[in-house]
Order: structure tokens, then C-alpha cells, then sequence
């Protein structure tokens, strides 16, 4: 498991995370992923391009898993 901190803002939209992270390619490549349900927070399939993520949080793309700290 990967770990990824947050800025002051105090979370990360996850489409911007999974760009950050070289997980895609483009924003557009991002929410297309999203969209198709091929990303997980928390165990859940999220649908929310610009889901904020907070501390705590465990995202699952392929088979990457990261942690919000």
C-alpha cells in the first residue's frame, strides 16, 4: 500500500490524485475511469469524479492501493 499526503487544503479531489500519482495519463483519462467504476474508496466503486479525500481514506485503482494521510 502506497501512502499519499495531503496539502493544507486538508483532502484531494480523486481524479486529480490519480493523475498526481501517474495512475492515468490526463484528467480526461482519470474521470473516464471513474465513470467506468474501475476506481474504489473505501471498498465502495466511487462515482464522484471530484470525490474530496481526506485523511484515512484507502483508494484502489487496479491493483494499486493508495492511503489518504
Amino acid at each position: 500500500m502506497h501512502e499519499f499526503e495531503i496539502s493544507d487544503k486538508g483532502y484531494i479531489e480523486l481524479n486529480k490524485l490519480l493523475k498526481v500519482l501517474g495512475l492515468v495519463e490526463t484528467g480526461g483519462e482519470a474521470n473516464i475511469r471513474v465513470d467506468n467504476r474501475e476506481v474504489k474508496v473505501n471498498g465502495t466503486v466511487e462515482t464522484q469524479r471530484r470525490k474530496k479525500l481526506r485523511p484515512g481514506d484507502v483508494v484502489l485503482y487496479k491493483k494499486e492501493s493508495i492511503k489518504i494521510i
